[in-house]
């Protein structure tokens, strides 16, 4: 059933007629000073039987009459409103810019339901801590590939990467880059950060491979110190950090003056 169907068989079941439809509209367009949201007789017969796709202001005025949700009809003429999302990915302009997006554009796959036992204190794999996913009106982080990889939280006392990545940061892990780099970058933004699964904990930092041994190196300006751990029996390597969430004042910053080390590396003391 195409479209223009649908929207007859609506107007049937209102009981409407063609007059009263060309009437109700030509109302709405003197209320908006504009006859382009009138539809007449005619236009209305083809829209239903030919398959004619209307205006943006008729289809307007019909979703008006009709009492329909306007992108809901959209996706009857094939525009689904929650793909411009990835559509505007196609091009990427140079210049800095404004993304013009509301709640209402589509949904995303969020977590809805967490594991009561979860510790924000501690650095935390989130994808074992997540009980239920469903779908939430919040278009513009639908590039979040959530099903793909996985996330996780930098713990409040968690200070290894600080101020690169702060207390409270969510993080997207690429599962299928474990192999630790050694070298090959000129700043430390471009250094891999890596997320790992220690004996009874999780560390996200960076990391250098001696022998069997795995340094994990904290940031120049935390005040936490390298932590040596065996690279085959101490140690599981998540995946490689591809993407960072986070507030750039964290409220748990004053905190740092109190801890010296991350609970989420006291594992290998």
């Amino acid at each position: 059933m195409h479209a223009g169907l649908k929207l007859k068989n609506v107007r049937e079941r209102l009981g409407l007629r063609y007059r009263e439809v060309e009437k109700a509209t030509h109302l709405i367009a003197q209320r908006h000073k504009s006859p382009d949201f009138a539809v007449g007789l005619s236009r209305l017969a083809d829209i239903e039987n030919k398959g004619v796709v209307p205006s943006i202001h008729r289809l307007y005025s019909l979703c008006a009459v009709y009492r329909l949700n306007f992108p809901e009809v959209l996706k009857w003429y094939g525009i689904d409103l929650g793909e411009a999302v990835h559509d505007f990915n196609l091009l990427r302009p140079s210049e800095t810019h404004l993304v013009q997006f509301s709640s209402g554009d589509g949904s995303v796959t969020l977590p809805l339901k967490l594991d009561p036992g979860l510790d924000f204190r501690r650095t935390t794999d989130l994808s074992r801590m997540i009980q239920q996913w469903g779908r939430v009106p919040i278009s513009l982080l639908d590039n979040l590939d959530m099903e793909e990889h996985r996330y996780a939280i930098i713990g409040a006392d968690d200070y290894f990467m600080f101020p690169l990545l702060r207390p409270g940061a969510l993080i997207q892990i690429d599962e299928s880059q474990r192999k630790i780099q050694s070298a090959g970058w000129t700043h430390e933004f471009e250094r891999p950060i890596y997320f790992f699964e220690l004996r009874d904990g999780y560390a996200c930092c960076w990391a250098n491979r001696s022998g069997n041994h795995l340094i994990l190196q904290p940031h120049p300006s935390s005040p936490c110190e390298p932590v040596v751990v065996e690279y085959d029996t101490a140690v599981d390597v998540i995946g490689r950090v591809i993407g960072i969430a986070m507030q750039l004042e964290s409220v748990y910053e004053p905190r740092i003056k109190a801890k010296k080390k991350p609970r989420s590396v006291a594992v290998t003391r």
